[in-house]
Formats: structure tokens, C-alpha cells, sequence
């Protein structure tokens, strides 16, 4: 799967779960994704994915989780989490992926071709 911020795209390896298989099927899929703590991007996604949520303890730069059962987060810093979240996939090569990530809110494209 690819992830495109601006003019970069990012490959992804997709986790073997039935929400990330759910959340394939979505792409391609355009979301505008705002910043929360200096350390994520969030976006609502247009429907529900099959939650199994637990605590990573440690998240890393890179991952892509999901929130409750709607809300996709995008990881571009490492930090230990006491949160739950259903792993979906991870970045293969975070190089420039906090840059191009940047401050604010930024549109994200994820496809799987």
C-alpha cells in the first residue's frame, strides 16, 4: 500500500488483521488529516473497521493505527502510549516522512496501486 503527502509517497506494510484488509479495500482514499500533539496525524474515516484494539506501550515513527473503531492515525515520532489502538500497517522508510507530514492539517492519499 502507498501513503502520498504532497509530491513523496511512502510504502506501507499492511498488517495481517481483518482492519487493515478493511481498510485496503477503502483506498484509494483521500483524507485530510490534522495534527495532534506534535506527533500524529488523525482523520475520521468514512466507515467503521473492525476494532482489535490493545496497548502497544511503545509507538514508533511510522505507524499507522486505528483509533476506537473510525479514527486513522498516522505516527511520525517514537513515545511510549498508555492508549489502545488496532495496528493497521507501518511505514517502510520514515526518511522525510515528519517533514512531509509538517504542522497543521495536510491531505494524505492512501492507495494500493
Amino acid at each position: 500500500m502507498w501513503m502520498t503527502v504532497g509530491a513523496q509517497r511512502f510504502a506501507i506494510t499492511v498488517a495481517d488483521n481483518a482492519a487493515a484488509q478493511r481498510f485496503v479495500a477503502l483506498s484509494p482514499l483521500a483524507l485530510e488529516m490534522s495534527d495532534l500533539n506534535r506527533n500524529e496525524k488523525y482523520a475520521t474515516l468514512p466507515q467503521t473497521l473492525p476494532a482489535t484494539a490493545s496497548r502497544p506501550g511503545t509507538i514508533r515513527n511510522g505507524d499507522l493505527m486505528l483509533y476506537g473503531k473510525d479514527t486513522l492515525v498516522v505516527f511520525y515520532k517514537d513515545f511510549d502510549s498508555t492508549y489502545a489502538y488496532t495496528h493497521l500497517g507501518h511505514v517502510n522508510d520514515t526518511s522525510g516522512l515528519a517533514q512531509a507530514l509538517g504542522p497543521g492539517t495536510v491531505r494524505v492519499t492512501f492507495s494500493h496501486d
